[in-house]
C-alpha cells in the first residue's frame, strides 16, 4: 500500500552552430489516470544491462558538446541525439534515455530543461529501473517518480510515482498570468535550470528556477535494485537538456 505525508508545498525564497569537432565524454569527479489503448513498440534493453552499470560514488557531469550521446546513456526509444551541445528528443512517446549509472539512495540532480513548443511537455524520471519505457499509450506502468513541467499540453506541473496518470500524484494547475511562481507555464526556447534531490531516503524535493514545486515523503520510497537510474524523456514535443550535474548525498 502506498501511503505519503505531503509536507509542504509552496514558494521558495529565491536564492542566491554546427556539429561539434570533437567527441566530449561526461565526466565523473571523485572514485572512477487513464486506461493504455494500442500498443507501441519497445526496445528494451534487459535488466541485467542496468544491474552491471557502475554505481555512482563521485559527482557525474554531462554537457553533452559531442557527437552522440556515447556509452554513458541507454535508448529505449528512438530520437534521441546530441544537437547543438544539448540532448535534445522529440516524438519519443515516454520512451526515453537512461543514464547508465547507478544512482544512490539520495542524491541531488541539477539539469538544464528547454522545451521548443507551447505545449512545454519537460519530463524526466529520477530511481527508476534504466531500461523501461512505455508499453502502450498511457505511461502508467513506470519503474521511477516523474518529474513533468507544464504536461497535458502546458496545463500542469505534475510529480508521479510509477504512473503519471496515478490518482496519487501531486499537481500545480498552471496560471498562465504568470503571477504565482510555482504555477508558471513553460515557455518556448526559455530554458529552465531544474534541481530534484533526496536526502534523507524518503523526501523528494522539486525546484525549479528556485522555486520549490513540491515536496512530499513517500513511506515505501523507490530504492534499491530496479530503482536506481536516472532519465530524460518526452512524449511528443521537442525538448532539450544540458548541463547535467549528479551529486552523491550522504546517508
Amino acid at each position: 500500500m502506498r501511503a505519503y505525508l505531503l509536507l509542504g508545498l509552496g514558494l521558495a525564497a529565491c536564492l542566491p552552430n554546427g556539429p561539434p569537432t570533437e567527441s566530449k565524454e561526461p565526466a565523473e569527479v571523485g572514485s572512477k489516470k487513464a486506461t493504455p489503448s494500442k500498443k507501441a513498440t519497445l526496445v528494451r534493453p534487459s535488466a541485467s544491462a542496468a544491474a552491471a552499470d557502475p554505481a555512482l560514488e563521485g559527482v557525474f557531469t554531462d554537457d553533452f558538446e559531442r557527437g552522440s550521446p556515447g556509452a554513458a546513456w541507454r535508448s529505449v526509444g528512438g530520437g534521441w541525439k546530441i544537437q547543438d551541445g544539448r540532448l535534445c528528443g522529440q516524438g519519443a512517446r515516454n520512451r526515453g534515455i537512461w543514464l547508465a549509472r547507478r544512482l544512490p539512495v539520495n542524491a541531488r540532480i541539477e539539469f538544464d530543461a528547454v522545451s521548443s513548443s507551447p505545449d512545454g511537455d519537460l519530463k524526466v524520471e529520477a530511481w527508476g529501473d534504466g531500461v523501461s519505457g512505455a508499453t502502450g499509450t498511457s505511461y502508467n506502468n513506470a519503474t521511477s517518480y516523474l518529474f513533468i513541467l507544464g504536461g497535458w499540453k502546458n496545463t500542469r506541473h505534475v510529480l508521479a510515482r510509477l504512473d503519471e496518470h496515478g490518482e496519487d500524484r501531486w499537481e500545480i494547475r498552471v496560471d498562465t498570468s504568470g503571477e504565482e511562481p510555482r504555477a508558471r507555464p513553460v515557455k518556448p526556447g526559455r530554458a529552465l535550470r531544474v534541481q530534484i534531490e533526496r536526502s534523507d531516503g524518503r523526501t523528494l524535493s522539486w525546484v525549479v528556477d528556485d522555486v520549490l514545486l513540491h515536496r512530499f515523503t513517500d513511506e515505501s520510497p523507490l530504492a534499491g535494485p530496479g530503482h536506481e537510474h536516472f532519465g530524460f524523456n518526452d512524449w511528443e514535443t521537442p525538448v532539450c537538456f544540458d548541463n547535467l550535474r549528479i551529486t552523491p548525498l550522504p546517508g
